[in-house]
């Protein structure tokens, strides 16, 4: 087997274009990517995304998401999706037939290559949804090589979860297979210079897979590492960059529909400080393509607090996330298997997130990981609704203060740590503060001071 895992990996190396040469001193895996510390990811759902679901009809696209500020594309798979066992009338976006081709449905080689170039001349990096779990039933490796695959008792292929019926589950005892997932990552580093993978249900998978896999990538190219997985382990051996905050994610979800209150992020916030190591980067989001589809837009989630969550997501320790249509105020939820473009309208919240990315992107007291100013709590006479905290270096700070809860609030920050005079991000309205005072809140209203 040796022998033939030789051969695969000569093969894809030989179709590669190689135009980048491998960096050559030694590379820490660890190390984030200087460009990923004041960045905001933006999930593209290329089948929704256009009328077209083309790379092509969405590379026009690219203009307006740069002038946002939109740092970090991540495409959903790219990947043509398999036949067999299909669910709906597209299937799956993570049922791939083919690690070394793109989807037909969405364009040539050439149409992704020169999508990932307009990104790169318009100063964005372009991440890739990568799906090493398991692959479609009609994958060829699944002829080539049935012993890559998990199996059952009795010998038949399995998916890696009953319900996934479309998808067989790869085994990653076999080195063999480790050795050709990690030439297929390299092939689309080195054939369209892309910027990193998004991997999916990373954790499902050995982390010594992706302790071998990654440093390879870091050591051609310096790529941004995003795993679907929320354990801290992916950060102390699988040099990921960044994993997903899912109960931040849950939390808020909670708190919005009464079942928690906002203090409550206090404890979470200490436990992740305490789990996690010092420059993790944490995703944060109020929605993404999964919620989305299957537990409802953040508007059935979050109700009228959609937008005071989302501020708390560009605020809080970590790197944030938005997907493809909530900068149109998307209030419905997209179909999984079968086309269901998205209506954009006259983009009606495309100046907030604008407002947010901005700020991520020009304020290193937002900067995800270590680079990012220290978290401080500001007390409040009611902390049960409202959720306020510094982001502080030096006499530099940010203050924010989030009403989450739909009834209007009048409180009395503690201590003086905040005192001073700043101007809201917002507004632009000038405001200083001053221990003792009163400050009144509308239902769920939202603020974001920096200091002057």
């Amino acid at each position: 087997m040796k022998k033939v895992s030789f051969l695969i990996a000569v093969s894809i190396t030989a179709i590669c274009s190689c135009n980048r040469q491998p960096v050559t001193e030694k590379v820490d895996p660890s190390a984030h990517v200087t460009w990923s510390r004041n960045a905001t990811i933006y999930e593209v759902n290329i089948r929704q995304y256009t009328p077209q679901g083309t790379f092509k009809a969405f590379e026009q696209e690219l203009p307006r998401l740069q002038k946002m500020g939109v740092d970090i594309l991540w495409l959903m798979p790219i990947n043509p999706l398999g036949e067999k066992n299909r669910k709906g009338s597209l299937g799956s976006y993570y049922s791939v037939s083919d690690y070394l081709s793109v989807n037909p449905e969405y364009g040539t080689k050439q149409d992704f290559v020169d999508l990932v170039k307009k990104a790169h001349e318009l100063s964005m990096k372009v991440i890739v949804d990568w799906v090493a779990n398991h692959t479609s039933w009609d994958n060829d490796l699944i002829t080539k090589h049935p012993e890559w695959y998990k199996k059952d008792s009795t010998g038949n292929i399995v998916p890696p979860v009953t319900d996934w019926s479309d998808v067989a589950a790869l085994d990653y005892s076999q080195q063999d297979l480790r050795e050709y997932m990690t030439d297929a990552l390299l092939y689309w580093i080195r054939e369209a210079d892309i910027d990193g993978y998004r991997c999916d249900v990373a954790g499902m998978m050995p982390v010594s897979f992706w302790h071998e896999a990654i440093p390879k990538l870091k050591q051609y190219k310096p790529v941004f590492m995003l795993a679907e997985d929320a354990s801290p382990k992916m950060h102390d051996t699988g040099y990921f960059d960044a994993t997903y905050s899912w109960d931040l994610f849950h939390m808020m979800n909670q708190i919005a529909q009464k079942k928690k209150t906002a203090d409550k992020i206090d404890s979470l916030f200490a436990a992740e400080k305490k789990n996690f190591p010092a420059d993790s980067y944490r995703m944060l989001f109020t929605s993404n393509h999964d919620e989305n589809s299957w537990n409802g837009t953040e508007y059935e989630r979050l109700g009228a607090g959609a937008r005071t969550f989302a501020v708390l997501t560009f605020t809080f320790p970590g790197i944030p996330l938005v997907y493809s249509g909530q900068e149109s105020a998307m209030n419905k939820r997209l179909r999984f298997f079968d086309k269901d473009t998205i209506s954009w309208g006259n983009y009606p919240l495309e100046s907030f997130y604008t407002t947010l990315m901005q700020l991520k992107k020009k304020n290193d007291l937002i900067a995800s990981g270590d680079s990012g100013g220290r978290f401080i709590k500001v007390g409040s006479s009611n902390d049960k609704s409202v959720y306020a905290f510094l982001r502080k270096k030096g006499i530099r700070q940010i203050f924010v203060i989030l009403n989450f809860s739909d009834t209007d609030q009048t409180v009395v920050f503690k201590g003086s740590n905040f005192t001073g005079k700043y101007r809201e991000l917002f507004t632009s309205q000038e405001k200083e503060f001053r221990a003792g005072d009163k400050v009144a809140l509308s239902r769920w209203q939202y603020l974001v001071y920096e200091n002057e």
